[in-house]
């Protein structure tokens, strides 16, 4: 009788939309009232000013993919912001902690297989910030260095890959996020951090002495970034799309590049000096969320 009666609740339960709503988003926060945005805390796109606020290119840009969203299911839906690194954001994508992550995740086909991406809003590239007074101008100029990158990227594996940096021999070395990564670099520890440009000018534009840093180098590969949502969840992803679209024709975005991109930005008033890429306008121009692997390597 306890397994008819469990049987029972069960059905129950479905016939009520609980269980639909595990995998309907759009449900879920209409249900709650509140969306769960999975940010960072040290990159271009989205980072901290600490106290629990967030800022950024993407950060902003999820805001008004949420405000969309409140219009979508009729009520004004709060926000929480949850910090995410690069080890456990699609873990807490997959089991429900996050509801839409607009951080700096790379669309890949292995990533895909995990998570569903929106549009890509942002076509990256993989560079390499050094001390400005090192003498490192140049991939060969890091045959012997120690090198700095975050656990759970892949930055350090392209330049291993580049052509340029064909028989070169460094040390690797891993901080657990952007911050501690470059942290590595400020301390000496490293001479050099290999990572998203976007987040390098970051890190940089929030140190003590911007002007102690360079990025150089070329340009290690060119990757697109999109918001994260759960597998399967086509009604939601739909829906973040449609923001993203509107978000683009209106200009809106655009002029959210600008701010956070180009134009000085909190917390020290420093240009990330970032204008927006022709990859970056093409991936405006024909919407898409192909993976990395679609996009020739620089």
């Amino acid at each position: 009788m306890k397994k008819q009666a469990l049987v029972l609740a069960i059905a129950a339960l479905a016939t009520s939309g609980v269980f639909a709503q595990a995998n309907d988003t759009l449900a879920k926060i209409k249900a709650s009232g509140s969306i769960s945005l999975g940010v960072r805390d040290s990159s271009a796109l989205s980072y901290t000013l600490g106290n629990g606020k967030y800022v950024g290119f993407h950060t902003e840009m999820a805001e008004r993919i949420v405000d969309d969203l409140s219009k979508d299911v009729g009520k004004k839906l709060n926000i929480n912001y949850t910090l995410v690194s690069s080890q456990n954001r699609i873990p807490l994508v997959q089991n429900g902690t996050v509801d839409l992550e607009c951080g700096s995740t790379t669309n890949n086909a292995t990533r895909a297989k995990d998570v569903d991406f929106a549009y890509n809003t942002y076509m990256e590239v993989v560079r390499v910030a050094v001390k400005a007074n090192s003498g490192i101008k140049d991939l060969k100029d890091l045959n012997g260095k120690t090198i700095a990158t975050t656990t759970g990227t892949t930055s350090v594996q392209l330049l291993r890959k580049n052509r340029r940096a064909q028989g070169l021999e460094f040390k690797e070395v891993n901080g657990k996020d952007h911050a501690d990564s470059f942290l590595l670099l400020e301390s000496g520890r490293a001479d050099a951090f290999v990572m998203d440009a976007s987040i390098l000018a970051a890190n940089i534009s929030k140190s003590k002495n911007p002007k102690d840093y360079a990025i150089v180098g070329p340009e290690l590969s060119v990757e697109p970034i999109a918001c994260m949502v759960r597998k399967g969840d086509t009604a939601f992803l739909k829906a973040v799309n449609a923001s993203i679209e509107r978000q683009v024709k209106d200009g809106s975005l655009a002029k959210l590049y600008d701010k956070w991109m180009v134009q000085p930005v909190p917390p020290n008033n420093v240009a990330l000096g970032l204008p927006l890429s022709e990859a970056t306008k093409e991936a405006w121009a024909h919407l898409n969320n192909k993976p990395a692997e679609e996009f020739a390597a620089k």
